[in-house]
């Protein structure tokens, strides 16, 4: 029984695509299987859908400019990348291209689909966010939908994921978020990996609100993050 949702899978091995594509299927959602990244822009063009996955290493057009294309006009639909990459940087990359989460191939069948369940959630910050106007981080405007902050007229544009992140410090502004908790919203796992990857984003998001020295995020060591002004 199908459940509603669509997703969009450009891998361009098609033996594998195949493979993925009838998984899912079976666990009740509707495929688009397209083997470029090229025919994964010209399907995005005649129709939406719920959630997209990419492969990065596709000639041509990778994953992750990809990804940047399709952010340039789709704040929101959910991005999840499978990749054979495992440095750090290149996580990173991945989420600074639009992406909300990554699986490392070779992967299970099953965490994929519960990694698409969890993305396509009704939990997922992104849809809470689009609900919400602008707010006020200091002297900063913050606006969750479009992803930008805003200091003295400048304009900054965060990734997807920075938004996420300042949303959740923001709505829990004052109080010690642990890593736990923001990983497991955020990354939907706590492991090692994940968490350093956190560390980085909160450096990226000291960086762009420094204009402000009233607005700290304060690390507790070994405990978690508070952001505060």
């Amino acid at each position: 029984m199908k459940n509603g949702y669509s997703i969009l899978l450009s891998e361009d091995e098609q033996s594998l695509g195949s493979i993925i594509a009838e998984n899912l299927e079976s666990a009740g959602f509707s495929v688009m299987h397209v083997l470029s990244g090229y025919d994964a822009l010209a399907a995005l063009k005649t129709q939406a859908f719920s959630i997209i996955v990419l492969d990065v290493m596709m000639p041509g057009l990778n994953g992750f400019e990809l990804a940047r294309e399709i952010r340039k006009s789709d704040s929101l639909v959910p991005i999840l990348f499978l990749t054979s990459k495992t440095m750090p940087q290149d996580v990173v990359d991945g989420f600074e291209s639009g992406g909300n989460d990554y699986l490392r191939k070779p992967f299970a069948m099953q965490e994929l689909v519960i990694r698409i369940k969890v993305l396509l959630s009704d939990g997922r910050l992104l849809k809470k966010q689009e609900q919400r106007g602008p707010v006020n981080i200091g002297l900063y405007q913050f606006d969750p939908v479009k992803q930008e902050l805003v200091f003295n007229l400048r304009r900054q544009t965060l990734t997807a994921r920075e938004a996420e992140l300042l949303w959740l410090l923001y709505e829990n502004r004052q109080e010690l978020n642990s890593k736990k908790k923001i990983l497991e919203a955020i990354w939907g796992d706590d492991n090692f990996f994940n968490s350093r990857t956190l560390d980085v984003f909160i450096t990226k998001l000291r960086k762009h609100l420094r204009e402000d020295a009233g607005v700290q995020i304060i690390n507790i060591r070994g405990v978690g993050y508070k952001l505060v002004w």
